[in-house]
């Protein structure tokens, strides 16, 4: 347990735990209207600790961190178990799954706003140290954000150890510069008081949206406890957080706000300003390991969040490499790594500032905290089978404080929150292109194919020729005969003695046990169908599960196997199906997705790949 508490403090809680370099600025900033005295200097951290307990305490620790998939959380692990959950409803199931999808897309643009405002909140503390640094910011937060996805193909097992006592003196600090100024001013302890944030709120009339669109800056990345569940346990996490981390922000944020009621010009950065001039070179080291292991958690997770989407049919094969041989979690895929290096530079030049990206920040976090109690209720109700006024009351109160935050981010669309929102767009796009292509593709594979069955049976002897080898033909579709089976007989004339038809089937869940991997059915003349299950966490090591075969009779050799792979070249037609603009793109997808053979796992030395033409 304490291993375990101090990798989450060093995981999960980094991008929450930066949120103190930049919330309390923004909620006093000239576009919220907040008047900067001690009424609202109050009311304000009064706002912001409630909302730290309400969302993260009672909605994700209490709440959501129960809602599990076999030990797994996250947007697309809740969206499966919602999904699972309706089963029997096929029309409500697609639309959980592509509310599922909406919300999981979102997370990419926080991917890309998480780095940028956490690493320039740091570097600002330069123009603290010294104004005629504040030309450096940009440059230096830049150079800091390009060696850290520089060095993601190392990967972040070496840093990771390091990454829980970092965080842990982070929040030791929040809390020790918090309480020296709450003691100097303890009339700030009053912020505890619930009707504060209540009164700070209501007497902000229609500019309240404003004001909430600042505070939810607090709790951003309060996704992340659920998000890595499954890589600490719900014990440590809820641990982690009730000990060290709600204490730490709590005593930061109130003592950020005594030194405001002390010393109204500390706004400028009043996170900083909590240090005395000779230790803000040192807060700012600090500051920016933080910001860097906040930015690596988001990253990591855009890693796990893609090869999830890939096994669960929502994004095509991408080139993935391991960077552990302990631990399968630890993964790194290069055209996600630099696509987020783009956007993450590019935010950081066209915004310039945590102030102006702080426009950016949050729509698209509270809209996937809205999505998660949706799909929470339906888990709640079906999943469970709770009564329906059970599920209301567990989620409905959470629902109406989520679409607040979302209508206070919501005013800030204009000034930066379109662009999280375009990035969610634009890859709910693809995801859902890609899925409905590959059901198109493979109801015309079906529909041109001949039955595998039928076609075995009509055999017999009739091919007389047969090397002495195995040959796994993977398919998408095991009721019909492979194209690379056909084309194989066609112009060679030839069989195997063993011919597989192999279908790989990714579960809903993230695990499925050894036990379940290999499902073996003989046909005749020396055919057989096999499926192998994995869950959409595992890694689809082909070879390794043709292996678990031989217990069922059937016996593949490594070096006398042949993988031959249809490799299916798309083309786009018009009538029935999708748009034309999204069968091409679809079409454009198919050509540039990564290697069957790669993403299975199959020995380079033992692949034939045939090209077909399937219209869809």
């Amino acid at each position: 347990m304490p291993a375990l508490t101090l990798g989450a403090i060093g995981v999960v809680f980094g991008d929450i735990g930066t949120s103190p370099l930049y919330t309390l600025k923004e909620v006093f900033q000239p576009a919220t209207g907040v008047p900067l005295d001690a009424v609202h200097v109050v009311g304000a951290c009064s706002a912001i600790f409630w909302a730290l307990m309400l969302i993260v305490s009672f909605k994700y620790v209490v709440l959501i961190l129960r809602a599990d998939n076999r030990g797994e959380g996250g947007a697309l692990a809740l969206t499966a178990l919602a999904a699972h959950a309706v089963r029997a409803h096929p029309r409500r199931r697609r639309a959980l799954l592509l509310l599922g999808l909406f919300g999981a897309t979102l997370f990419y643009g926080d991917g890309v706003i998480t780095p940028a405002i956490s690493v320039l909140g740091a570097m600002e503390g330069l123009q603290v140290a010294s104004p005629a640094l504040q030309p450096w910011v940009v440059p230096v937060s830049l150079a800091v954000l390009a060696a850290l996805f520089a060095a993601q193909r190392l990967g972040t097992a070496a840093v990771g150890v390091a990454f829980g006592p970092i965080i842990t003196l982070w929040f030791l600090t929040l809390a020790a510069t918090g309480v020296q100024q709450v003691a100097h001013e303890p009339a700030i302890l009053a912020a505890l008081n619930p009707l504060h944030a209540l009164a700070f709120l209501q007497e902000r009339g229609w500019q309240v949206f404003a004001a909430v669109g600042a505070i939810v800056l607090a709790i951003t990345g309060a996704e992340a406890l659920y998000a890595d569940m499954g890589h600490f346990g719900r014990a440590p996490i809820r641990l982690a957080w009730t000990a060290l981390v709600l204490p730490a922000l709590a005593l930061n944020y109130l003592g950020q706000g005594a030194l405001l009621l002390r010393d109204p010009s500390a706004l400028e950065s009043p996170f900083f300003r909590l240090f005395a001039p000779q230790w803000v070179p040192a807060a700012i080291v600090l500051a920016t390991l933080a910001a860097i292991i906040a930015s690596q958690a988001v990253i990591s997770g855009a890693y796990s969040m893609t090869k999830q989407a890939m096994q669960l049919g929502f994004l095509p094969r991408m080139a993935l490499r391991n960077t552990s041989a302990r631990e399968a979690g630890q993964i790194y895929i290069p055209a996600v790594n630099w696509a987020l290096l783009a956007g993450v530079a590019a935010v950081v030049l066209g915004f310039g500032s945590s102030s102006a990206l702080a426009g950016a920040y949050g729509i698209a976090v509270t809209v996937t905290m809205l999505v998660t109690t949706v799909l929470t209720y339906f888990v709640v109700r079906h999943g469970w089978g709770l009564p329906r006024a059970v599920a209301l009351s567990a989620t409905g109160f959470f629902l109406v404080v989520d679409t607040l935050l979302v209508a206070g981010c919501s005013v800030k669309f204009l000034d930066g929150g379109w662009f999280t929102f375009a990035v969610g767009l634009g890859l709910f796009t693809l995801m859902s292109t890609w899925a409905r292509g590959r059901e198109l593709l493979l109801q015309s594979i079906r529909s041109e194919g001949l039955p595998l069955e039928g076609f075995v049976q009509g055999l017999g002897a009739s091919v007389s020729r047969r090397a002495d080898r195995a040959a796994v033909y993977p398919v998408a579709d095991p009721a019909t005969v492979p194209h690379a089976l056909l084309h194989n007989l066609k112009h060679n004339q030839v069989l195997h003695a063993r011919n597989v038809v192999l279908t790989v089937v990714f579960h809903d869940v993230p695990w499925v046990e050894e036990a379940r991997r290999a499902e073996v059915r003989a046909l005749d003349h020396g055919f057989w169908r096999v499926a192998l299950h994995f869950g959409f966490m595992q890694p689809p090591d082909v070879p390794r599960a043709l292996a678990l075969c031989e217990a069922q009779g059937l016996r593949l050799p490594p070096f006398e196997t042949s993988y031959f792979l249809s490799r299916e070249t798309v083309v786009p037609t018009p009538g029935a199906g999708m748009a034309g603009w999204r069968e091409r793109l679809f079409a454009a997808m198919s050509r540039n997705a990564a290697s069957v053979a790669d993403f299975f796992r199959l020995p380079d030395n033992a692949v034939v790949e045939l090209g077909t033409r399937i219209q869809i």
